[in-house]
């Protein structure tokens, strides 16, 4: 089936909204990295940092049924990347001197300042990135189109992150210069974002905040309760949610305190899984518009969980090599085998697999919903993760996260079998 004129341009200011956003993402990689090691940070401030980037999507609960009433989606996404993705040239009056970087906690608390703003821009632009692609590729395209844009993200976030961690090794204080260059490509990325087609749509008439915020609470509830295959997929969501955030900052702090990483060597393990990730990524493509979505999650639950265990595993098993000042344990060969097919199939899901639950028109709720849970779960997750490994230490943390993930795979699995066996004795008593 070919492309429409329509899906076509869609693609082209699709794919170079990705290109830029490789670049943003590729530097962004190593930001909790650098905020412990180059800045300082504390264990706890690390945890807000990566909490800042999903918490702010709780705000959808509130924000939805407005956004719904913007009449000019292009105006909006350009007026929030301006306000959340410039103040980020606010880092060029940093010092270029680590001891006072260190030392001196309000650019810590400036530093996580602006990446609060930053990432409350994502309330507005992720949803709308569904909404308009959603509107404007085929049912049958849609996945396929979506994992090319994707796997060329990935390629640009590969290079930038390598080049980026060599960079840093060199100058532990090139973040500074960096981060504001990134944030002008960044809104730039936003403007190219807006000029996709904004489908017609039907004005939803004005009603008071508290209204408006009681109806979207009430869709989004409606939506859970009658939708019940979109019901246990987000179940399946809070459970993997709480695997990732809980172990996420931990892997950084692993990385940092117990394998003593340079930057170099966790630019690797950050990114080097991409590599993978782009292989397989038109292939999951594909796959995710031919199968159900809880079998697609069910996979991608199970990878999370066995790239957990293979980082627990160098615990036991110290074994590594040196090379281009890169330190790589032979159990983390693993860790970066999983983490691509995990790379390659979240990226699909977490977007887009809401999507497969709803008719055109309701992709940008449903995402919104998606989101929201996941703010929720972020209230408590990253936090909680750095708690329980102070307390209990690596081993117990990460297997705890496993836990999860494997969890979300067994209800996956539950729930799509579930709906099978219903669908058969329908049919059965049909016939």
């Amino acid at each position: 089936m070919l492309l429409t004129s329509g899906e076509k341009r869609t693609f082209r200011l699709h794919l170079l909204y990705m290109v830029i956003e490789g670049i943003v993402l590729g530097i962004l990689a190593l930001n909790e990295f650098v905020f412990i090691k180059s800045l300082g940070g504390s264990n706890y401030q690390m945890g807000l940092l990566f909490q800042f980037s999903m918490l702010v999507f709780v705000f959808l609960i509130l924000i939805n049924e407005m956004l719904k009433r913007i009449a000019n989606r292009k105006k909006l996404l350009r007026l929030t990347a301006l306000l959340t993705r410039l103040p980020l040239m606010l880092i060029l009056f940093f010092p270029r001197d680590i001891q006072l970087l260190v030392s001196n906690p309000v650019y810590h608390l400036i530093y996580l300042s602006l990446f609060l703003v930053y990432y409350s821009g994502n309330v507005i632009i992720y949803p709308n990135i569904n909404y308009l692609l959603k509107n404007n590729y085929s049912h049958v395209h849609f996945g396929k189109l979506y994992s090319y844009a994707t796997s060329v993200n990935k390629i640009m976030m590969l290079v930038v992150t390598f080049v980026y961690g060599y960079w840093l090794d060199i100058d532990q204080t090139v973040f500074v210069s960096i981060l504001p260059v990134i944030g002008v490509l960044a809104v730039l990325s936003v403007f190219v974002l807006s000029e996709i087609s904004v489908p017609e749509t039907t004005r939803v008439p004005h009603s008071k905040f508290l209204a408006s915020v009681g109806k979207s609470v009430r869709e989004m509830v409606s939506i859970l309760k009658s939708n019940v295959p979109y019901r246990h997929f987000e179940w399946g969501f809070m459970l993997y949610g709480f695997s990732f955030m809980v172990t996420y900052t931990v892997i950084t702090i692993y990385f940092y305190e117990s394998l003593n990483l340079n930057y170099s060597s966790v630019a690797f393990y950050r990114n080097a899984y991409n590599i993978l990730a782009i292989i397989l990524l038109p292939f999951f493509g594909k796959l995710l518009g031919t199968i159900d979505p809880r079998k697609f999650a069910a996979l991608t639950f199970s990878v999370l969980g066995l790239y957990i265990v293979a980082v627990a595993a160098t615990e036991v098993f110290q074994g590594r090599v040196v090379f281009w000042d890169i330190t790589l344990y032979y159990t983390l060969i693993f860790y970066v085998l999983f983490h691509g097919v995990f790379a390659a199939t979240m990226v699909l899901l977490w977007n887009i697999g809401s999507s497969y639950f709803c008719q055109p028109g309701e992709a940008g709720t449903y995402q919104s919903l998606h989101l929201s849970l996941t703010g929720m779960r972020a209230i408590i997750a990253p936090l909680a993760g750095v708690f329980f490994y102070e307390l209990f230490g690596f081993t117990a943390t990460f297997l705890l996260g496993a836990g999860f993930a494997f969890s979300a795979v067994a209800l996956m699995v539950w729930s799509y079998r579930r709906d099978q066996s219903l669908s058969r004795k329908t049919a059965n008593a049909s016939s």
